[in-house]
């Protein structure tokens, strides 16, 4: 991995979101609840917190979790939640040094199909089937990520100029024409009651 993402729409950011595996799936995790471009900036921060260049999963895994949770509360926050994110980032890690020995790639690395690239990002903590069908989707669409069948498992996310979520996302104008489908989606859904 080693491409110009535009999630964060910071330079520095981004470049740490392209050659990073780790730094690509805890933004993805941080995802919620916040603006994308926050949540995408949050690898970044941490990394610099950290005095790094980089995350790595080890020690994220190991870091004392008050001490964590302090790193991202600290002014300005990496999250909305900054305690209860850095829960999930600290279970991610764990989870990725347990099963894979702390190397994200290992998860679409060799993986037969794009449904199995799901289904082992699925397995993740803090990964539910949307969040892991735009992940496979940014895979795919951006990161060069492309095992057998990974478009019909990403779903409508693997659709070729969807503009559905961050997969889409290659500059200013593709992140208005995400903004504007995912508005369109509260709207309709507020209309009907949802």
């Amino acid at each position: 991995m080693d491409v110009t993402l535009h999630l964060a729409q910071e330079p520095e950011a981004d470049e740490l979101l392209g050659r990073s595996p780790l730094a690509a799936l805890v933004g993805m995790l941080l995802d919620q609840q916040v603006p994308m471009e926050w949540a995408f900036a949050g690898p970044h921060t941490i990394a610099r917190r950290l005095n790094a260049d980089d995350l790595d999963a080890h020690e994220i895994a190991a870091y004392d979790p008050d001490e964590f949770a302090a790193l991202l509360s600290t002014k300005p926050a990496v999250h909305r939640y900054p305690g209860s994110m850095a829960k999930r980032i600290q279970q991610l890690c764990a989870y990725l040094v347990e099963h894979y020995e702390g190397d994200p790639t290992a998860l679409w690395e060799n993986a037969p199909s794009g449904k199995e690239v799901l289904q082992r990002l699925n397995d993740l903590p803090g990964f539910g089937k949307q969040k892991s069908q735009i992940f496979l989707a940014l895979l795919g669409k951006q990161l060069g990520v492309r095992p057998d069948g990974w478009r019909e498992a990403a779903g409508a996310y693997g659709e070729p100029d969807a503009y559905r979520s961050v997969a889409d996302i290659t500059g200013p104008e593709s992140l208005q024409r995400v903004r504007t489908h995912k508005q369109q989606l509260k709207a309709a859904a507020k209309s009907t009651g949802k």
